[in-house]
């Protein structure tokens, strides 16, 4: 029986916050950002940090305004949910810059993946559950698929998110699977060279005891065993209730060393979620308490107390 609400759902014409934490929007991209929201009969509100100008080439706009966009948007009563303008990289320089208590006192969701990794692992720390989705100037726009992915995520948000829903995207049996008694604890994780890059910082997120959701784009097996040696050498993987495996796309398949770190654990493993860069890439709600089933190849919400 479902319970109580763990992301209440958004009212049909729901405000986005539109904020770019990270990388600068493609040449084009922005532009199709309220159009593609207001199909999906959403209201759109762009954030300044978002028009730029880019700092270092690849940041979208200076620490001070991107900081400044990511705080407004939280406090700003005409918004109702954050989505990051797309990935690359950035969202790291504002980590120790936020101001806690007011991001603290507006958990509204925060919406994006990769690069806003760093993001859902500060907001992790106090609890908040947002959802590891796509974001409009990096995917909704590439076409049928693409689109695909930004109707699913608009569901997501209209439907919330209780205790007792089942997430079960069907992924097939694949061979990375390994079946043992139901794994819970909270889902945690994201893309792993961005929960790497925070180990030895005061903002890595705490997996003892966790469900580590994992995807990675553009890395050969190599720097995916050099990633999760560093994970184990650092004492992450030590104590997980079980593994998620995501897409590790446009590099030659991983599977060898994702078996050779994770099986050993004992822990249940399901591989194949589709979420991360390629597509399907469906909502995941990082931060919330789940029970990892790898034989029905789901994950269940659970109370988080």
């Amino acid at each position: 029986m479902s319970g109580g609400w763990i992301v209440p759902p958004l009212d049909p014409g729901a405000c986005l916050g539109v904020i770019a934490p990270a990388g600068p929007p493609r040449p084009g991209t922005l532009a199709q950002v309220v159009p593609m929201m207001e199909r999906l009969g959403w209201r759109a509100k762009i954030f300044p940090g978002c028009h730029g100008p880019a700092r270092l080439d690849h940041l979208a706009a200076s620490d001070a305004q991107r900081r400044q966009d990511l705080q407004d948007a939280f406090t700003d009563p005409e918004v109702h949910a954050v989505i990051g303008l797309r990935g690359g990289y950035g969202c790291m320089r504002l980590l120790d810059r936020l101001d806690p208590a007011l991001l603290q006192a507006h958990p509204k969701p925060l919406i994006g993946y990769s690069d806003l990794t760093a993001l859902h692992a500060l907001r992790q720390t106090w609890g908040q559950v947002g959802w590891h989705a796509p974001m409009p100037a990096s995917d909704w726009h590439r076409g049928e698929e693409g689109w695909a992915d930004a109707v699913a995520l608009s569901n997501g948000l209209r439907q919330g998110l209780r205790v007792g829903d089942v997430l079960s995207p069907a992924p097939v049996p694949h061979p990375l699977n390994r079946v043992g008694p139901v794994g819970q604890g909270r889902l945690s994780g994201g893309n792993l060279a961005v929960l790497v890059a925070l180990m030895g910082t005061p903002f890595m997120p705490d997996l003892h005891g966790a469900v580590l959701f994992l995807e990675d784009v553009g890395e050969d097996p190599y720097k995916i065993d050099r990633l999760l040696c560093q994970l184990r050498l650092g004492g992450h993987l030590s104590d997980l209730a079980g593994v998620v495996l995501g897409s590790f796309s446009e590099a030659e398949a991983p599977d060898e060393v994702l078996a050779d770190y994770f099986h050993p654990l004992g822990c249940p493993v399901l591989a194949g979620w589709p979420a991360g860069h390629a597509t399907p890439n469906l909502p995941l709600p990082l931060g919330a308490w789940v029970a990892l089933d790898a034989a029905a190849r789901t994950l269940r919400v659970m109370d988080r107390d």
